[in-house]
C-alpha cells in the first residue's frame, strides 16, 4: 500500500503547529502579553511619578527647566520617524521589495542611534553639572526641597527607556540578518512583525515621558 502523499512543510513551520497561521497568531498573542507586562511596568513608573509631582508640585516644575527641551524634541522627532520607517520596513516585505525592507530597517537602525546618541549627550551633561538621582545630587540652582527626587524618577524612566531602546535595536538587528539572508518574505515575516509591535511600544512610551518631563512647565 502506497503511503499518503506528504505535505510540504514550510522551513520556518515548527512541528508543533499545524499551519503558518496557527503559528503566526500564537507568536502575536505572546508578543501581546510580553507589551502588556511592559505597560505594566513603565505604568507602575507613571504612578510613582503622579504621587511625587503632588506631592512637589512647584519643585518639579523648577527641575524640569533645566532638561534641554530641543533636545527632546528631536529625540521625539528621532522616534516617530523611526515608528515610520519600521512600518514602512514591514510593508515592503509583506510586498516582497527585499532590498528596501532592508533598507527602511537600516534607517531605522540610525535612527535609533542617534536617539541614545543625543541621550548620551544629555546624561554626560547632568553628570557634569551634578544633577544625579539620590545622594549623588550635588546641583543648587533648583528651588525647592528635595529636587534630587525629580531627576531620580528622570535617570529611572528615561535610563530604563534607553534599555529598551537597546533591546529593540538588538532585535532590529536579528531581522536585518534574516532579511539579507532571505529568511524573510512576504509567506513569512512574522519575526519583523511582532519586532515592529515591540518598536512601536518603546515609541509609544517615549511620547509620554516627552511630556511629562519636559513640558511639565
Amino acid at each position: 500500500m502506497a503511503e499518503p502523499h506528504a505535505h510540504s512543510h514550510p522551513e520556518h513551520l515548527e512541528h508543533h503547529f499545524s499551519d503558518a497561521e496557527q503559528q503566526r497568531e500564537s507568536a502575536k498573542m505572546g508578543m501581546w502579553i510580553f507589551l502588556l507586562t511592559e505597560i505594566l511596568l513603565f505604568g507602575g513608573l507613571f504612578t510613582a511619578y503622579a504621587i511625587y509631582r503632588s506631592w512637589n508640585v512647584e519643585m518639579f516644575i523648577n527641575a524640569h527647566r533645566f532638561l534641554d527641551i530641543r533636545l527632546g524634541t528631536l529625540n521625539t522627532v528621532v522616534l516617530i520617524t523611526s515608528s515610520l520607517t519600521m512600518a514602512l520596513a514591514i510593508l515592503s516585505i509583506q510586498l516582497d521589495d527585499r532590498e528596501k525592507s532592508i533598507r527602511f530597517l537600516v534607517i531605522t537602525l540610525l535612527l535609533a542611534g542617534v536617539f541614545l546618541l543625543v541621550k548620551y549627550f544629555e546624561y554626560s551633561h547632568k553628570f557634569h553639572l551634578g544633577q544625579l538621582p539620590g545622594k549623588y545630587y550635588t546641583f543648587t540652582g533648583v528651588e525647592g526641597t528635595n529636587p534630587h527626587i525629580f531627576y531620580s524618577i528622570y535617570f529611572t524612566m528615561t535610563g530604563l527607556h534607553g534599555l529598551h531602546v537597546l533591546g529593540g535595536m538588538a532585535a532590529i538587528i536579528w531581522i536585518l540578518i534574516k532579511t539579507v539572508k532571505g529568511k524573510l518574505s512576504s509567506a513569512y515575516y512574522t519575526p519583523m512583525e511582532l519586532t515592529g509591535l515591540y518598536w512601536h511600544l518603546v515609541d509609544l512610551i517615549w511620547i509620554f515621558l516627552f511630556p511629562l518631563l519636559y513640558l511639565i512647565g
